[in-house]
């Protein structure tokens, strides 16, 4: 497959590193190259399986409106971004495109998920937090996947209120604790990413997924397929 990957960043670079070596063609295009997704017309895109995107919160969005209105495939890394969710679907829709997100493509990530999902189904009377740990340059605070905690943990049981702390520190990849505490003793679920090649892995494997397909998924859907 020929994967056209969206950011010179860490973890964008890495991703083409990966994709190498998974055996797929890779292009890389960095953001000073893209302003205002200006590089992504319809004679380009024709010619990736999928796109691949780690920018800004920013640079996403004008990125997905420009593949999907050409009808291509995209995976999304970067979080930020979810509250234009609803027009990329429809865009999506309309178009004929495809979008994977997720706000981590790691899946230890997607394990947590699925058990955090269930520790709060059980775990009745208990006071739950999450606490997220990244490097300092990272933009966004708290970090998506810290707010995906927060959604699956109160979704399964309605009227928990969930309380999410952030710390920038360092060069850390990322560290998601989920904890569930009562007056008898203390739960906790961690995950803790040595680099960022899960999240790259993941990241590719989706677009191998993705490719050839149309639909709008979140990467929690499908993440027992890749």
């Amino acid at each position: 497959m020929l994967f056209l990957v969206l950011g010179r960043g860490k973890t964008g670079s890495l991703v083409a590193t990966v994709a190498h070596e998974r055996g797929h063609g890779v292009r890389v295009v960095g953001e000073e190259e893209n302003r205002n997704a200006a590089a992504l017309t319809a004679p380009f895109l024709a010619g990736f399986d999928a796109v691949i995107d780690f920018t800004t919160p920013e640079a996403a969005v004008q990125n997905m409106r420009a593949c999907l209105a050409n009808g291509a495939r995209v995976v999304v890394g970067t979080t930020g971004w979810y509250r234009h969710l609803p027009d990329m679907n429809e865009l999506c829709v309309r178009r004929g495109g495809a979008l994977l997100y997720s706000a981590n493509f790691s899946i230890g990530v997607q394990a947590m998920f699925r058990v955090a999902r269930e520790l709060a189904q059980a775990a009745h009377g208990y006071k739950f937090s999450v606490t997220e740990t990244h490097h300092a340059s990272k933009i966004d605070a708290p970090s998506g996947t810290a707010i995906t905690l927060q959604q699956i943990l109160e979704a399964a049981q309605p009227g928990l209120q969930v309380e999410v702390v952030s710390k920038r520190e360092g060069e850390v990849p990322g560290t998601h604790v989920v904890e569930a505490r009562s007056e008898n003793d203390c739960i906790e679920l961690k995950h803790e990413a040595f680099s960022r090649r899960g999240f790259a892995e993941g990241a590719v494997r989706a677009a191998e997924w993705i490719a050839g397909k149309t639909g709008f998924w979140d990467f929690q859907e499908i993440a027992g397929q890749v």
